[in-house]
């Protein structure tokens, strides 16, 4: 496989891995896809019992040509397959869909990729009803620390809250981080020089080559001020049309171009919560990105020292909570759904967690030291919505507190760790 660790490195447990394998017994697909170098296939070769699967990458030339031509000879007297890097060749997934109409008991096959595969034409319907889809996010703080996954958002959800403490253990803090990101191979790089060097040949590495396998780009510069000012905009709303005048952009090719920056498992968006008030709420999507660290290296901020003065930092906090959020939402059973809300009358809060009928308000605030006025948007949002849980207010503190009867703050450490 793709080894992105070396026999030497540490390898980190993921805390996805029981759900994986649960997938394996019960579709007859699994499909695991995040962005490139997020520790894919060091996952599938350490974790699942692949000693007697055949696999095939097909960013190996002549398997590639045997995809194109004849993707079914690529399981020819094998039925347990990996086929890394799908994307390449999307045709391929038909012929998996046929293999599994046929003997649906007889194959299983795991598909890895760094393209949403959800995103890119003629894949949903090829698998529906057939796959289980999984996907790989940076490491959490949790994971690089080798501990279990905190349940405190389940608890939440549940009802079932965390009595208050006075501050006790370390303040975590979060701007190195911010700085270095969450992708494994710069987990164990001891220092920024190192860090900065990775981005550099990671954004090398995804302009040249994932990127013309997806699509034709015209101009990598336009591109490259693109990525650049959407790192300036994380946590904003998206405006494509403003995107694209501001980086001189034609409309259709600035959206176009988003779009594969999204469908690259590099840039997400986070929708408003619209229930029950439609009329009244921005509809404009959020954006933030899969890794913290991505949008601080692309905005220029390469020492603690500017990134702790930038204008941005809220936002890239806020972005690495939503990192970990997006991880404990997709864990669940079933998964949870994240949100924000912000209204025309400027109510706002964060984050929003749907799970079911269950509601979960999450403000994020920059401080060790939480204040009842930092709940003002928690406290609208539980007005409108009455039947939430409740809302939790995030800090870079030690303590847990009641800041009302039904909004606690609490570490971000809690969530992530």
């Amino acid at each position: 496989m793709n080894n992105f660790y070396s026999s030497s490195e540490l390898y980190y447990p993921r805390w996805i891995t029981p759900l994986l394998q649960d997938a394996l017994n019960t579709h007859p697909v699994l499909v695991l896809t995040g962005a490139r170098q997020v520790g894919k296939s060091t996952l599938l070769n350490k974790e699942l019992p692949f000693a007697e699967w055949r696999y095939h990458t097909l960013d190996n030339l002549d398997t590639l040509a045997q995809a194109q031509s004849d993707p079914a000879s690529l399981w020819a007297g094998s039925n347990r397959v990996v086929l890394d890097e799908v994307q390449r060749v999307p045709s391929v997934l038909l012929a998996v869909k046929q293999a599994v109409d046929e003997d649906p008991k007889r194959y299983s096959f795991v598909l890895s990729g760094s393209a949403n595969l959800l995103l890119m034409q003629h894949v949903t319907e090829s698998l529906a009803g057939r796959a289980a889809y999984f996907v790989l996010h940076p490491l959490t703080l949790g994971e690089q620390r080798q501990q279990s996954p905190s349940m405190l958002l389940r608890q939440l959800l549940s009802g079932h809250w965390p009595e208050e403490t006075s501050p006790a253990g370390d303040i975590v803090d979060p701007l190195p981080l911010m700085l270095r990101g969450s992708m494994p191979g710069l987990v164990n790089l001891p220092n920024p020089t190192g860090w900065l060097r990775w981005w550099e040949g990671y954004i090398l590495t995804y302009l040249e080559r994932d990127l013309r396998q997806l699509s034709q780009i015209t101009s990598l510069v336009d591109f490259r001020n693109l990525l650049q000012l959407l790192a300036l905009h994380t946590g904003r709303l998206l405006n494509q049309a403003e995107i694209g005048r501001e980086v001189g952009l034609a409309q259709p090719s600035a959206h176009r171009y988003i779009n594969l920056v999204e469908t690259t498992h590099l840039l997400e968006r986070l929708p408003p919560y619209t229930a029950g008030r439609m009329q009244r709420l921005v509809k404009s999507p959020k954006i933030f990105w899969t890794d913290p660290g991505l949008p601080v290296y692309l905005s220029g901020f390469f020492d603690e020292d500017s990134l702790r003065n930038a204008r941005e930092l809220g936002s890239f906090f806020e972005n690495l909570i939503y990192q970990h959020l997006r991880v404990h939402c997709e864990m669940m059973t079933p998964k949870a759904r994240l949100f924000f809300w912000r209204t025309r009358q400027g109510n706002e809060v964060d984050f929003v967690v749907e799970q079911g009928r269950r509601l979960l308000a999450i403000e994020v605030k920059g401080t060790e030291t939480p204040r009842y006025q930092h709940a003002e948007g928690l406290r609208a949002f539980l007005e409108a919505h009455p039947h939430a849980q409740g809302g939790i207010l995030l800090h870079h503190g030690t303590s847990v507190r009641y800041l009302h009867d039904r909004i606690l703050a609490i570490p971000w450490t809690m969530l992530a760790i």
